[in-house]
């Protein structure tokens, strides 16, 4: 028994009544005191498999390779036998490090679909704008898939997937990931346990971080929506999914606010230039400067395909800087994206939640405030503390983790077991309960630019 199934008892409030008042307890504490363990994710359902479920990575870039990673450490669970992208020096660094033969390694994702049958399941680790096609394809040639998040940057793609991955009736999981991490997985055994009674309303916010939003969302990949996909559903999938996963009903109305206030041109600081390298004079005073981001303080270089050898990174980071939008200002950009976003949400059980979004914070990690009719929590991802309105006791868990909470490989060991079970239901975030959050943010979208309330539906005429 796991102590999220003891407390699911109800024996345990029992038990802390018989306790001092006013006391904190750790879950540590109350597992020892108990002489229980605090595996939150052990699964009866899982097997020993007999071999391994193999697998071919289309998209081999960052998320690809933290994917593909669970191989390397699980070799008895996982094999990755197969890469397709266009970047060679990303083909072959995945072929090297999973010892793959030639002739299953691809420079485009179609040929892969060109061969027979060779492994069990896909992993599309891609752009957002081409999940869709590698996906349907992958479904025809009858494999398995693993889809990064989001699903498809428009809701007709998204319904597109949805109704092909139903009609063959494969398994087609989602990478929300934070759905795997412990703060979250706590939360929810917390919350279905009634330990804090009927859940009354939420208040969830993302952190983005500044340099992170400035990374990403002005200088990156996502800069523009119009070229990509909107913010909401880009970054924030993973809170509407999260929101809807605890509330536990579907989502009846949405509205938002939000607007891109800061990263504009007309905040460009007098004696900036085109180009950090271009001699700005405000370069050294600058939160954005990319020349601190990237060549002094080395981060987020993984977008710049990094040569082995670390001698030869402060010329190539410079000819980066130099070349791509990484190394322009972020006042000067063609960002089109909110750096602020409020989305007000009500559910078909009556639960509201507001979520907010924000880019302007000196930190990162998921912000949580849940509302009870017996109690509420709040947490910061790596700790959360539930206060009784009745005994008036804490109870506080914590666990420091990664940027998703530790979930990612979480999550491929959950598809991976339901790819070798043949068992959907063994998924958290299987594409049929990730559609919903995708809908939320569609809809939160359209609020923001049309400002409206919006209706949430899943269904369109009874067909989805």
């Amino acid at each position: 028994m796991s102590l999220r199934q003891f407390i699911a008892s109800r024996k345990l409030l029992r038990s802390l009544n018989m306790l001092k008042e006013n006391v904190e307890l750790k879950w540590k504490e109350v597992a020892e005191l108990f002489g229980l363990h605090e595996d939150v994710f052990e699964n009866p359902r899982h097997i020993r498999l007999k071999k391994p479920v193999t697998v071919i990575l289309i998209g081999a870039g960052h998320r690809g390779n933290i994917y593909a990673a669970y191989a390397l450490e699980n070799p008895d669970e996982l094999k990755i036998i197969s890469v397709a992208d266009s970047n060679a020096k990303r083909l072959s660094r995945i072929k090297s490090l999973h010892h793959m033969e030639d002739k299953f390694c691809f420079s485009n994702w179609q040929d892969v679909f060109k061969q027979p049958k060779f492994a069990d399941a896909v992993i599309i680790a891609t752009p957002d704008n081409l999940h869709t096609q590698p996906c349907i394809a992958a479904l025809d040639a009858g494999y398995d898939v693993l889809l990064e998040k989001p699903i498809a940057p428009t809701e007709e793609e998204c319904r597109l997937i949805l109704k092909k991955a139903e009609s063959c009736d494969q398994i087609v999981g989602i990478c929300h990931v934070l759905r795997y991490s412990p703060y979250f997985r706590e939360l929810k055994e917390v919350i279905d346990a009634g330990l804090i009674g009927n859940i009354i309303s939420i208040q969830h916010m993302e952190p983005i971080e500044q340099v992170h939003m400035s990374h990403s969302y002005v200088r990156g990949k996502w800069k523009n929506s119009k070229e990509t996909t909107p913010i909401l559903l880009a970054k924030s999938s993973h809170d509407t999914d999260i929101i809807r996963w605890l509330v536990n009903s579907s989502a009846k109305d949405v509205h938002c606010f939000g607007n891109l206030k800061w990263f504009t041109n007309a905040n460009a600081p007098e004696g900036s230039t085109e180009r950090c390298t271009d001699g700005c004079k405000v370069e050294k005073s600058c939160p954005y400067s990319a020349l601190q981001i990237y060549l002094r303080d080395k981060k987020r270089l993984y977008v710049f395909d990094m040569p082995e050898k670390k001698s030869e990174w402060d010329d190539h980071i410079l000819e980066q800087l130099k070349t791509t939008d990484y190394g322009r200002c972020v006042y000067r950009m063609d960002n089109d994206q909110p750096d602020h976003l409020t989305v007000n949400m009500l559910f078909e059980n009556g639960v509201t939640a507001a979520f907010s979004m924000e880019a302007h914070v000196s930190y990162e990690g998921r912000r949580t405030r849940i509302m009870g009719s017996k109690g509420d929590i709040f947490g910061n991802m790596e700790t959360f503390i539930m206060n009784d309105f009745q005994t008036k006791k804490q109870t506080s868990w914590k666990m420091k983790t990664d940027a998703h909470g530790g979930g990612d490989h979480r999550l491929i060991k959950d598809w991976v077991q339901a790819v070798a079970q043949q068992d959907k239901s063994l998924l958290s975030s299987s594409i049929e309960v990730s559609i919903e959050s995708h809908l939320m943010a569609f809809a939160a979208e359209k609020s923001r630019l049309n400002r409206t309330i919006e209706e949430v539906k899943v269904f369109h005429d009874q067909q989805v």
